[in-house]
């Protein structure tokens, strides 16, 4: 992918690259994007742009006049990005977030890798996507990307759980004519029923964050023993490598996938769209497990 003209810039210019977030010091996103350039002789920078949601878009502005060749949101900011940039890729915009933002012909686009990133993660892990039946905790941008890219892979039935049942069910309406699969919302408060009968549970807040100081309260609230026994358990969040819900679907012996699968996957499909090259992945594993 990627043209040869494009190759032969990227290797003569510096490619500058960062990433936008709040928190955003526990990323890992530069030492696995930088260590992919080294090898492949590629002059890269990626930074980490701490920024609160109220000063996003002035910090944003300031990017793009620098002539910024790409970047990448976390939260909070997949969704404020959308108004903030010239162009969304289709895919992004039936997801309503985006992760990756690109610079073309001095234009930035946006897309979102997260939803195929996810989806490669658990095929690497093994997990049966096909005809599964998932509950995804959470409502916001990373929610959105794992119904997506699920209901894609072949998900027979998604449920979505939020602690607020609004944000939930907004979310089935917006997506409903995007994803074939059986697609529902309930509140957090009622995940009895739909943790009893799932495949696959999705972790898709920021609750299990190193940061966040409820995220035992938090994985504590989950009838995660009401899961079958054969079920997985997937957190989109990587640091901790394992959270408080991974731990507590350890010790009930069920499958885990930890975040960092996803960010490898996601990050290298965002890799070759600002390059131009075919992304390294045992190098960029490597950087993240080190």
């Amino acid at each position: 992918m990627g043209s040869s003209v494009r190759k032969s810039r990227v290797m003569s210019d510096a490619i500058r690259l960062g990433i936008f977030g709040w928190p955003v010091a526990h990323s890992k996103s530069p030492q696995m994007h930088e260590a992919a350039a080294r090898s492949l002789g590629i002059e890269l920078r990626y930074e980490r742009f701490e920024v609160p949601s109220s000063d996003l878009a002035e910090a944003v502005r300031q990017k793009h006049e620098a002539a910024i060749d790409g970047y990448n949101l976390t939260v909070p900011h997949k969704e404020a990005i959308m108004t903030l940039i010239d162009e969304v890729a289709p895919a992004a915009r039936a997801i309503g977030a985006v992760n990756t933002v690109v610079r073309g012909d001095g234009r930035y686009v946006g897309h979102n890798t997260d939803a195929a990133g996810l989806v490669r993660s658990l095929e690497e892990a093994g997990v049966q996507l096909g005809n599964a039946r998932i509950v995804v905790v959470g409502a916001g941008g990373a929610a959105r990307a794992a119904v997506v890219g699920l209901g894609d892979a072949g998900a027979a039935e998604i449920t979505v759980l939020s602690r607020r049942p609004e944000q939930s069910e907004a979310l089935r309406q917006s997506l409903g004519e995007h994803v074939e699969c059986n697609l529902e919302s309930a509140p957090l408060s009622e995940a009895a029923g739909c943790f009893e009968a799932a495949t696959l549970l999705v972790q898709a807040t920021s609750a299990t964050l190193e940061s966040n100081p409820g995220a035992l309260e938090f994985a504590a609230s989950l009838p995660i023993d009401l899961l079958p026994t054969d079920a997985a358990v997937v957190d989109m969040v990587y640091e901790p490598l394992k959270t408080s819900v991974l731990a507590l679907a350890e010790e009930r012996g069920l499958t885990i996938v930890d975040g960092l699968g996803m960010l490898l996957h996601q990050g290298a499909i965002a890799f070759e769209m600002w390059t131009g090259f075919e992304p390294p992945l045992d190098v960029m594993r490597s950087a993240l497990n080190d």
